[in-house]
């Protein structure tokens, strides 16, 4: 009888139990921090890759159209009043073709403007990121390109050139001639930085840096002749 009543009476011991807790514990806080981290990394990985499909994107757009910058009319087509290093206007006559009309003056022809033939880009400051807007006065005004934006810097060349990106830096640099006056380019090289703020605290679990990546197009002005140079 007091055999079964031993057998009865066995189990796991208060010492036992809390130790089993205390272990099931710190695994279930090292799969959640390890979770945590992970879900942190993919959210940084999705801004990363969503801010330069729309900077990429941006650029797609700016290069098609620049390139047709002065078509149809007697200059590159850059209005040199409102262009510089941070913003680019331009102007082309894509939509009226008549260059070949003799009643109509020069002065005339460069005036006739419908939609997308006078556009303007530039970067809109906001409170917290920069947006690539592009301005079409004749068309549906002002559209956002893109957001996220660090810096854009806009160079102008009389030939086709070389030069170098660093991968994290904000502008390219050792470019092989000389820039010219926007009036005068017969090539454009856009440089475009995308910037990612630092995630966490530095030292601290899942802390992620600042992140940089440079983005830059090459656009011939095909109105311009470029080998003729």
């Amino acid at each position: 009888m007091s055999s079964l009543n031993k057998k009865a009476s066995g189990g796991f011991s208060l010492l036992e139990l809390l130790i089993a807790m205390v272990i099931t514990m710190a695994l279930m806080t090292a799969a959640s921090t390890l979770l945590a981290n992970a879900l942190r990394v993919r959210s940084r990985e999705n801004q990363k890759s969503d801010a330069l499909a729309d900077t990429q994107r941006a650029l797609n757009i700016m290069s098609r159209e620049i390139a047709n910058t002065g078509f149809n009319l007697n200059s590159n087509g850059i209005v040199a009043a409102d262009s510089g290093a941070n913003s680019l206007r331009i102007r082309s006559n894509l939509n009226r073709y008549v260059v070949d009309d003799p009643a109509v003056s020069d002065t005339s022809r460069d005036s006739i403007m419908t939609e997308s033939e006078d556009i303007k880009y530039f970067l809109n400051n906001a409170e917290d990121t920069k947006y690539l807007v592009r301005h079409d006065p004749y068309g549906n005004g002002s559209t956002v390109l893109a957001n996220r934006i660090d810096t854009m810097t806009i160079h102008y060349f009389d030939r086709k050139v070389t030069y170098t990106a660093p991968p994290a830096g904000t502008d390219i640099t050792g470019w092989s001639a000389d820039p010219v006056a926007p009036e005068s380019a017969k090539y454009i090289v856009i440089a475009i930085s995308v910037t990612l703020d630092p995630v966490g605290t530095p030292g601290s679990p899942g802390y992620q840096p600042p992140y940089t990546v440079l983005l830059c197009s090459d656009v011939t002005l095909r109105n311009m002749d470029l080998w003729n140079y």
